[in-house]
């Protein structure tokens, strides 16, 4: 509903209803019941799924399917209500809107259409309270703020920054399900910005924010600007954006730091960068989940950064048949529109690519300076020779 007030297009649509999961279940027989914490219907409808909400009763219920932790997260929240009391239980006011397809009229218990008229988020109920139940609303906050172009209201901001350490008792891989809405919706660049001014994107990704918070040079913060940018163009093409390639962006700061440490106390670069991912990678995992599916090709696209400086000889064929080229020289691309790569490098590459730029030869091996040879035959006899 929120969105067609709006003039947008709805990407799904959600059934409440004052039938008990159970009962949905009897009625459709392509219905499976899901989750524990918040029980729901989902209808098949072909290649559609509807999912199917009973309308529940706020904290004021004494009796139901209901659990909290002593923080006061909410780990069950099964308690059936009426539609007025699921509309006031709803996180924000304008996600508390219902069509009523009995008489095609809108529902709203909590002025949610004033709200939307003027541009305010607003949280129903005391907001630290209500963020408490559910820490991910401070996520969601930052997220619809940035997607519908929102002011967040101020009683609704205030707490964030404070409450915002009870993201680490959300487990890493629901983190990740909403880093994925918060950054591939294609309002990237609104959502960092929002994370970042309420303090969030730190419980996030820590590594990255020590990074930015202690900048010396500008080309980190781009990157990140950039990256979130093409991610947002590509949304907006309808192009396929991978995870791999997000975080990639996302955590490349600390991977090339730690990179640079490892470096100066004489580590190869290749194992340098090796072990600088697998050291960021760990620790970003106990924040934000994130699938092999999507880390192996994310560590992958890191590795192959130092081999693009290898123009000479077969060097470059081989690398451009790798299958992580293309992820790779697009990543080389945007560390040079950064400032952090060189930008003749990268157009090197596109033209090789394209075949407008030929590989620098190597050097013909008879003009290459002979290696003296240590010990056996030849090098006795080259001894000989240097005492006659």
């Amino acid at each position: 509903m929120r969105d067609l007030l709006l003039g947008r297009e709805p990407k799904d649509f959600d059934v409440a209803t004052d039938a008990r999961p159970e009962q949905v279940k009897q009625v459709f027989r392509n219905c499976r019941l899901i989750g524990r914490r918040f029980r729901l219907a989902h209808v098949q409808f072909g290649r559609e799924i509807i999912e199917v909400a009973t309308f529940r009763a706020g904290q004021e219920a004494d009796e139901g399917d209901q659990h909290q932790t002593d923080e006061g997260m909410l780990l069950r929240d099964n308690v059936y209500g009426t539609i007025e009391q699921d509309a006031l239980r709803r996180d924000f006011s304008v996600n508390a809107l219902y069509y009523n397809i009995a008489d095609f009229s809108i529902v709203d218990y909590a002025s949610g259409v004033d709200d939307l008229q003027n541009g305010v988020l607003r949280l129903l109920g005391d907001p630290e309270t209500r963020y408490r139940e559910d820490p991910v609303r401070m996520l969601r906050a930052a997220r619809f703020a940035a997607k519908l172009g929102f002011r967040i209201d101020d009683r609704t901001a205030a707490p964030i920054a404070a409450l915002a350490p009870l993201l680490r008792d959300i487990p890493p891989a629901r983190l990740f399900e909403e880093t994925l809405k918060l950054f591939l919706a294609g309002t990237a660049v609104g959502s960092f910005e929002k994370l970042r001014q309420y303090g969030l994107f730190g419980h996030l990704f820590p590594d990255t924010e020590v990074c930015l918070a202690r900048l010396e040079h500008e080309f980190p913060l781009t990157l990140v600007l950039k990256g979130l940018e093409n991610t947002d163009a590509r949304v907006r093409e309808d192009k396929p954006v991978t995870p791999a390639f997000l975080f990639a962006v996302l955590l490349w700061e600390p991977v090339r730091q730690g990179t640079e440490a490892l470096q100066a106390h004489g580590v190869a670069p290749l194992q340098a960068i090796q072990q600088s991912a697998a050291e960021v990678l760990s620790r970003q995992l106990a924040h934000v989940a994130l699938p092999r599916r999507f880390s192996a090709p994310m560590q992958e696209i890191w590795v192959l950064q130092s081999r693009f400086h290898f123009t000479r000889g077969k060097r470059p064929q081989r690398l451009l048949a790798h299958p992580r080229f293309r992820a790779a020289y697009d990543f080389l691309a945007l560390r040079a529109s950064a400032g952090e790569a060189d930008p003749a490098l990268a157009e090197w590459w596109g033209q090789y690519q394209e075949g407008t730029a030929e590989p620098v030869s190597e050097e013909p091996r008879s003009t290459r300076p002979r290696r003296r040879r240590r010990g056996g035959r030849g090098g006795k006899r080259e001894a000989a020779a240097d005492q006659e």
